[in-house]
């Protein structure tokens, strides 16, 4: 039921029966324009306030019991929330665990890969170096051959052109 349908059974204002709302302080569940919802529960506290100030006590003095079953009621929703939400986060927890330790896999494969290659470079050029040492000793040589005859040869001629008198 809403506020007009309880302020025409209870014979007073709709204003009056929000301001009873607010100073019980019942938590009303609202529909989906914001507009109170009004349970049998609620109805009954709402005529024991008004039959106590027909009877004649303050309004600051009136105490009406309130039933705690509604309340362990939500309790109950919000645990059950609650308790969907955790099961929510977990699985997103495990996925963004997941999803890390594959990124992390592939960054280590791809560490390896560039080792891997980094190694056959070296060794590439390792090999490149011993055939250059190898090459250079090898010209070395021919060096040392080629002019230990070059310069003989120029003495012989020197000893032929002494001969012959040029």
């Amino acid at each position: 039921m809403n506020t007009s349908a309880i302020s025409r059974m209870l014979g007073v204002s709709s204003s009056t029966v929000q301001r009873w709302v607010k100073h019980l302080g019942l938590k009303m569940e609202r529909n989906e324009f914001g507009h109170y919802l009004y349970s049998e529960e609620d109805i009954q506290i709402l005529k024991e306030f008004k039959q106590q100030l027909q009877d004649g006590i303050p309004f600051q003095d009136i105490q009406v019991t309130k039933k705690v079953r509604r309340g362990s009621r939500n309790m109950q929703k919000t645990d059950e929330q609650d308790q969907s939400f955790l099961e929510r986060l977990k699985v997103v927890e495990r996925k963004v665990e997941s999803k890390a330790d594959s990124v992390v896999s592939y960054q280590l494969l791809q560490h390896r890969r560039e080792i891997e290659d980094l190694k056959k470079e070296i060794e590439s050029l390792n090999s490149q170096i011993k055939e250059l040492v190898e090459k250079t000793k090898q010209v070395e040589e021919d060096q040392t051959d080629s002019t230990e005859p070059i310069l003989v040869t120029r003495k012989r001629k020197k000893i032929f052109l002494s001969l012959l008198g040029f």
